[in-house]
């Protein structure tokens, strides 16, 4: 009977294990292959991120006052940011890194929330499976699951696949702010 519950725990923890090493393959390449220097770790990031993102029927976009300034965020206050190999209005992040940085997706029109975001720098893009990503000021909004509770910037400087990402002010510019080091550590 324990023998049961062993083995069963066993395939349990090597079927786990197996997926966190194949959502951490896969080699150097574009914006749809990860190649990270910084952010949550890999293998907890993979594992426990949704494979798409849900879309809201209206993405509210609100300013933040945080460390690195006023930030934009999302309508839970989950920080939103850019990825630098993004083209204007256009998403590179496709992939493995969507389950990483998660776009900001919507079924009706974005709204300016609190805190002086500019409504009319806010809009859309179609992404590639035709799904409506918010955008501001031409970037393409993004969200990052090492960010764990309202308020989080883990993703700030993040190094993925030949380029950054980066929050993003009231102005639509992105903010290059080096992240504060919180002494939490891994």
């Amino acid at each position: 009977m324990g023998t049961n519950t062993g083995h069963a725990t066993a395939m349990a923890l090597a079927l786990l294990c197996a997926a966190a090493v194949a959502g951490c393959s896969g080699g150097a390449g574009g914006a749809g292959t990860p190649a990270r220097t910084s952010g949550a770790p890999e293998g907890l990031a993979s594992a426990t991120a949704s494979p798409s993102p849900s879309a809201t029927a209206v993405g509210k976009v609100s300013a933040r006052s945080t460390s690195l300034g006023k930030i934009l965020v999302d309508g839970e206050g989950r920080t939103l940011y850019l990825f630098e190999a993004d083209k204007r209005n256009k998403s590179t992040c496709t992939g493995d890194c969507v389950k990483i940085w998660p776009p900001l997706i919507v079924t009706g029109k974005p709204e300016a929330g609190t805190g002086g975001v500019k409504g009319n720098l806010l809009s859309t893009t179609t992404r590639d499976n035709g799904a409506k990503q918010v955008t501001y000021n031409g970037h393409p909004l993004y969200r990052f699951t090492g960010d764990h509770k309202p308020g989080d910037t883990n993703g700030q400087g993040d190094f993925w696949s030949h380029d950054t990402w980066y929050v993003l002010g009231t102005s639509g510019k992105k903010n290059t702010t080096p992240q504060q080091n919180t002494g939490g550590g891994y």
